[in-house]
């Protein structure tokens, strides 16, 4: 089987953006153009393709990140075959508490295009968002959509771009009229004006640039011209000599701009009304990388630990990452990956360089949201699902076991919400079990553990909607019924200054006896920026590290992983109210051992009594993590609603004007944000909106504190 699209015609890019600024109408009408569906789904009457999931459809939201495959020819080269471009794109959701679904698919993409809401501009999500694009060094290019809207401004939304998230935003376009006057659009480029026509905007209209238009396109042309020029010394002392620069120069030099993240190129339009969107696929052709034009992906060999690089090639050795497991109910398990390099067959094995196990290729599917086609090959660059896989989870590394490499895994957030869960009935009990893994597989920001006290089963996830959906999913696709508790708040414990403790568990029982003798101190530590080395025998895990500081021998080697283990469990639970301890540097300094008594569990236990005696005398104090929150409200109700944040611990930041309305920015407590849309509705008449997303962890007030250790008692 040959590959059908070079590589370099391939172009793998997700739709990202703030809930609600369009995208998934964006991607509804990307699928028509291309010819994916004959007929536009749209979400508000809940037909569409990538929204597939019924809770999707009754919410109008978009919960988990869709995958399709479509196939695109420049405008400007319609009906040239040799020009068709391949295009693998992921519809995200614009929820703060599916995140996890923008990170890893930002993570397996070349490119990204971002949509914003013309009437709010930039908004929390977008800013979220960008940042992980930023972390992941993916290019991307900006749309400006719902520029029919009453209260719709270009300008606007432009400058909230070039205030909230880059200074290197530049004009592509600019509206032909706004509001319910927005025809088209003027390419700034190529100073040409284009309207949108027939069935459903399908014919491109090329004409004059409106005289009223002309002064502003002439401006923002030279603009650009010039930022684009700045990129390149040789095409600057051109330009400064006064030379022609051509069309097809300046694209170019902008591509490379583009991929190097130097510049983001802004287009604008409406998708609602069919206007626009062509062109957005025309600037990802032009604009966005192929998978040969980023770096090549970095890993390191998991048997030297060496780095190593692939090249990015159909000719390469094998190597891919699996970025989303997915419960399907024809096929079982589905694994979404992304092939770095090489080629795989269905029917062949395949090395998990992660956990060092074997597994057969089943069959590959290429998805079309939730439609699939069957493919017996997949090449460098492109996206598939596989299914067949038993042991792969979430950012394992697939490759070919000749030439093993572990690709740098997704980091994902933790969860900041808790309910306690339990099954109906006896019959429910074992199927809980099954679908509560079958989900956190799916989801790593989905996490099930058991209280050791009361042996009940407890859920976390990102948010009380997150928790609500899994919830839900279990119901319709698992068929368990369960009984679920009030949210709570995932609470953490730290110390807040340097102690010593000393502690020896001693048992004499008939027979041989028990002894091990332990001295450990106990200091808060920074969390560590990444990159910086630590020295050899520290064991740092999430918000925890162990210094071995023994001298001379007095504990034997073999015993300190015991200890280890017991400081371990010993910070699994907290000594005010029982939460997990973080942020503590744990180094065993001295010690002691018996000959015939001393053996691993008596230094676990000595470990682990040690550690929380000596984080008793350490100032123990509790964590709560705080939320970013910003309330969209008509000015009359401000008033109302700043005195109730403040009144919820709220620390107001600030309030600016969006469009009519105006945005309140604070920081709250999670803990008092619960039920919180119901205040707001009431008091706003329905009529204001909030976003709220995890900013950190910080102490909580002596009074709280109290409340907190009481209600835990």
């Amino acid at each position: 089987m040959e590959r059908s699209t070079p590589i370099e015609k391939v172009r793998n890019i997700g739709i990202i953006a703030h809930i609600d600024a369009g995208k998934t109408t964006t991607t509804e009408r990307v699928l028509f153009y291309t010819g994916v569906s004959h007929k536009i789904g749209e979400v508000h009457e809940g037909d569409t393709v990538m929204d597939w999931m019924e809770q999707e459809r009754e919410r109008g939201i978009t919960i988990t990140a869709a995958a399709t495959t479509a196939f695109w020819t420049p405008t400007y080269d319609a009906g040239n075959k040799d020009r068709e471009h391949r295009f693998n794109i992921i519809d995200t959701p614009g929820h703060i508490d599916f995140t996890v679904e923008v990170k890893r698919s930002l993570r397996v993409l070349d490119g990204a295009v971002v949509v914003f809401d013309g009437v709010a501009g930039v908004e929390p999500q977008s800013e979220t968002n960008w940042r992980y694009a930023d972390e992941g060094k993916v290019p991307r290019i900006c749309f400006i959509n719902k520029l029919d809207r009453m209260g719709g401004s270009f300008e606007h939304s432009f400058k909230t771009i070039l205030d909230r998230l880059t200074k290197n935003a530049v004009r592509m376009q600019i509206p032909i009229g706004e509001e319910e006057h927005h025809e088209g659009v003027v390419d700034i480029l190529k100073m040409k004006a284009y309207l949108f026509e027939g069935d459903m905007g399908k014919t491109i209209k090329e004409v004059e640039i409106p005289e009223n238009l002309k002064a502003n396109a002439q401006k923002y042309h030279a603009e650009l011209v010039e930022k684009i020029v700045a990129e390149d010394d040789a095409l600057m002392s051109e330009y400064l000599e006064g030379k022609e620069i051509s069309i097809d120069t300046l694209k170019k030099m902008l591509r490379k701009a583009t991929i190097a993240n130097k510049l983001v190129p802004v287009f604008c339009g409406s998708a609602l009304k069919n206007k626009g969107v062509q062109l957005v696929l025309d600037g990802v052709v032009d604009y966005l990388p192929s998978p040969l034009d980023i770096p090549a992906p970095k890993g390191f060999d998991p048997n030297t630990n060496e780095e190593l690089h692939r090249e990015v090639s159909d000719d390469a050795p094998f190597s891919a990452l699996a970025f989303k497991l997915q419960a399907d109910p024809f096929v079982g398990q589905l694994t979404f990956f992304r092939v770095y390099s090489g080629t795989i067959e269905a029917g062949s094995y395949v090395y998990n360089a992660t956990n060092g196990t074997k597994e057969r290729v089943g069959r590959i599917l290429r998805m079309h949201a939730n439609d699939r086609e069957e493919v017996k090959k997949v090449f460098a660059g492109e996206i598939a699902a596989m299914v067949g896989l038993k042991g792969t989870r979430t950012s394992d590394t697939l490759c070919d076991e000749n030439k093993p490499i572990i690709l740098e895994r997704i980091i994902f957030p933790k969860p900041v919400v808790s309910l306690r869960i339990e099954p109906k009935t006896k019959a429910d009990q074992e199927k809980m079990g099954l679908a509560l893994k079958r989900l956190s597989d799916e989801d790593p920001t989905f996490i099930i553990k058991t209280d050791e006290e009361t042996m009940e089963t407890i859920i976390s996830g990102m948010g009380e909607l997150h928790l609500e959906i899994i919830v839900d999913r279990m119901k319709r696709e698992f068929g368990v019924e369960a009984n679920v508790g009030k949210p709570q708040v995932a609470y953490k414990e730290t110390i807040s200054k340097e102690a010593e403790a000393e502690t020896k568990y001693i048992k004499q029982s008939g027979g041989r006896g028990q002894y091990g003798h332990v001295v450990l101190t106990v200091k808060p530590i920074e969390p560590l920026e990444e990159g910086k080395k630590i020295a050899k025998n520290i064991k740092r895990e999430e918000g925890y590290e162990f210094v071995n500081a023994i001298k001379g021998g007095v504990i034997p080697t073999e015993f300190i992983p015991a200890v280890e283990k017991g400081v371990k469990e010993g910070l699994s639970r907290g000594i005010l109210a029982g939460f997990q301890v973080v942020d503590v540097s744990v180094s065993l300094t001295f010690g002691s051992s018996h000959d015939v008594d001393s053996s691993e569990m008596a230094f676990k236990l000595a470990g682990s009594m040690c550690v929380q005696e000596a984080c008793r005398r350490a100032g123990p104090v509790i964590l709560e993590p705080i939320m970013k929150v910003e309330v969209v409200t008509p000015e009359k109700f401000m008033g109302d609603i700043t005195g109730n944040l403040s009144s919820r611990r709220g620390q107001i930041e600030e309030t600016e004007d969006r469009g009519q309305a105006k945005a309140i920015k604070a920081k709250v407590p999670l803990s008092e944000m619960f039920g919180y849309i119901t205040t707001l509705r009431s008091m706003t008449e329905g009529r204001a909106s909030y976003t709220m997303e995890f900013l950190e962890y910080a102490v909580v007030p002596k009074n709280v504190e109290q409340t907190i250790i009481a209600a835990r008692k």
